[in-house]
Formats: structure tokens, C-alpha cells, sequence
């Protein structure tokens, strides 16, 4: 066999073994990073250097372990001279005025991104892994992870996220086993005194209902602010990153929609999809040359049958991971989506 074939035998063998893990490193690599694109990033940087390495790779631990040891130390080292990724919420207290002068946009500020659920669920066949996949992707934990220092970060989510034991986190970090804890309690501190651990490990709300995600979406597109309210609870809150500020309040949200975005029907296009395993829509908004564009991901977190939160990413290059295209032509119907039933029903059967 010539070196040729050697190397070829060498990257066909890593790339079966090594490729089904890329859903779930992606996923980690989000929860650390915050961030889909960092995320794609790192994922490729731990497989190439994990196949760099794979003819020396002597098997004293699992192919899974060793890639998630590549991966973590891939992604502490691509944090290292970058702040967190915050939400607006993180950095100011809500609007008080709606219809008031508002703060502009913080280009310096890298703002938390939403994860497609299809690029982490994609070949699960096994309904109850799916299900765990998504809660622990919501955007209150992702949020909460940012919180932490980098180290701290890695613990959490490897102890109380993916359930892995003290000893594995010690070996994976190079640590000992109480230094392992020691990171983990002081992590659970961090977040508890922060007010985000309970909301953060929370187990989810059941899946949301298909009418009211139906209903909350024919509401935006008609510009029905009265009807978007009804889908509301009280304590509503509406974030826009990278707008920096946010509102908390059904009313203080009808009024911002009101005066803000929903001024004239058929201004958005809303088509579902889903993030963080949320509900969610990809966002288009019409241009004065009557084409739909690529505009925001809304992630919605319903709770109690109703509408607890929404979070607009206000980026159109966001729908890029979704499968979505850029820009849709006026009355078009609804393109394919990314792989998967929208909020694991069936096709959307509303009218826009």
C-alpha cells in the first residue's frame, strides 16, 4: 500500500468515526461560544486537528472524550481575548418610554446568536434525545452560561448539562477531581447569586401550542397589534439585539410594536423554523422595491399557553444557518425551510 493510500485509509476511517459527533461538539461549542458561526468555526478547527493527530490517537480514552478534550481547548483558547456575549437585557434596565428617544445601536458589542435546531438534531433518531438536545439549548441557559468564566463554563456544561462525571471532567481538564468540583460549585454560585440558575436549569414548558403559534404569526404579518397583545402574558418581554434596548410588559410591548415595527399590514413575512429548541421565525421584512428580505430570527419562549418572551435577532445574515434564502419576491409562498417539521408539527397550513 503506497503513503497515498495509507493517507486515504487514514482520513476515511477518522471521518466515519469522527463525523457523527459533529451535531453534539457543535452544540457544546455554541453553549461555550454563544455564537453559531464561532461555533462552525471551532468545530472545524477540532477535527482538523484531531485528524492531524488521529495515527497517534492510542484509544487510553473514548474517540467522544478525546474529541470533546480537542474541542474544549479549541474554544478556551477563542475565548481568551473576547468578552461574553450578552443579551440587551444583560446591560440595561427595560425602556421606560416606547414612543421615546431610544439608545442606538453598539456596534463594539458581540451579541448572543440563535442556534438552528436542525444543525444539532439532525440524525437523531431518538425522540427522547431530541427532546433533551433542546432544553438544553434554551436561550434563558445559553444566556446564563455567558455569565461564567471560561473555565467555569466548560464545567457547568459538561457536569450538569451533559451529565458527565467528576472524574471525566477532572481527566478532560486536566485537573484533579476536587478541583473539578471546586469549578463546578463556584459556577452554581455565580449563576444563583446572578438570579439565573433556576430560570436557567428550569425544565421547559410543554411543546407550544401550533394554534397560538399560528395565530401569533397572522397577528404580525397583519400588523393586528391588538390581536398580538391577546397572545401575550402580562410580564411579556421583547429584546432586538443589536438594538440595545428592550421593554418588559405586554403593554410597553404593544406600544413599542404599535409605534415602531407593525405600521401598516403585509410589512413582514413570517416563516417558522426553530432555535434553541424554541419555537421560532424567520423574519422579512418588505423594502420600498417589494421584495421580502432577510430581516431577524424571533425565538419565542411561550409559557403557560402564551407568548413570555420574544427575542428578534435583528440580523438578516441569521436566517443564513436556518436554510433560508436572502430575499423572497412579493407573494411568493413559503420556501423550503432547514430540514425538519416547523415546531415539530406539520407543514405550516396558515395563510399569510
Amino acid at each position: 500500500m503506497s503513503v497515498t493510500s495509507q493517507e486515504e485509509a487514514v482520513v476515511a476511517d477518522f471521518a466515519t468515526l469522527a463525523d457523527p459527533y459533529r451535531p453534539e461538539l457543535l452544540a457544546y461549542c455554541y453553549r461555550m461560544l454563544g455564537s453559531v458561526d464561532e461555533a462552525e468555526d471551532q468545530v472545524q478547527e477540532t477535527m482538523l486537528r484531531a485528524w492531524r493527530s488521529f495515527a497517534g490517537f492510542e484509544g487510553r480514552s473514548s474517540l467522544r472524550t478525546w474529541l470533546y478534550r480537542i474541542a474544549t481547548n479549541s474554544c478556551l483558547r477563542a475565548m481568551e481575548n473576547r468578552g461574553r456575549r450578552p443579551m440587551p437585557s444583560d446591560l440595561s434596565s427595560p425602556a421606560a418610554d416606547p414612543a421615546g428617544p431610544l439608545g442606538s445601536e453598539q456596534p463594539e458589542v458581540s451579541w448572543l446568536q440563535p442556534l438552528p435546531d436542525a444543525l444539532v438534531t439532525a440524525g437523531l433518531a431518538d425522540p427522547a434525545t431530541i427532546v433533551a438536545t433542546r432544553a438544553s439549548l434554551r436561550l434563558a441557559l445559553t444566556a446564563a452560561l455567558q455569565y461564567l468564566p471560561a473555565r467555569q463554563r466548560a464545567v457547568l456544561i459538561l457536569r450538569d448539562v451533559l451529565g458527565w462525571h467528576a472524574a471525566e471532567v477532572a481527566d478532560l481538564l486536566g485537573v484533579t477531581p476536587a478541583a473539578a468540583n471546586s469549578a463546578l460549585q463556584r459556577a452554581r454560585a455565580h449563576l444563583a447569586q446572578a438570579g439565573l440558575m433556576e430560570e436557567a436549569l428550569r425544565e421547559p414548558d410543554a411543546p407550544a401550542d401550533r394554534a397560538l403559534l399560528d395565530r401569533y404569526a397572522a397577528a404580525f404579518e397583519a400588523a393586528d397589534v391588538a390581536a398580538l397583545a391577546e397572545l401575550l402574558r402580562a410580564d411579556a418581554a421583547l429584546e432586538m439585539p443589536p438594538q440595545p434596548y428592550w421593554f418588559t410588559g405586554r403593554d410597553q410591548v404593544r406600544r413599542f410594536l404599535r409605534s415602531r415595527v407593525l405600521t401598516e399590514p403585509g410589512r413582514f413575512r413570517l416563516l417558522p423554523t426553530l432555535a434553541n429548541g424554541q419555537p421560532a421565525f424567520a423574519a422579512y421584512l418588505r423594502e420600498p422595491d417589494d421584495v421580502f428580505r432577510a430581516h431577524a430570527i424571533q425565538v419565542l419562549t411561550v409559557s403557560g399557553g402564551l407568548v413570555a418572551r420574544i427575542v428578534s435577532f435583528n440580523d438578516g445574515r441569521l436566517l443564513r444557518p436556518f436554510g433560508f434564502p436572502a430575499e423572497l419576491p412579493a407573494g411568493s409562498g413559503d420556501p423550503a425551510g432547514p430540514a425538519g417539521e416547523p415546531w415539530g408539527g406539520g407543514p405550516a397550513s396558515r395563510q399569510p
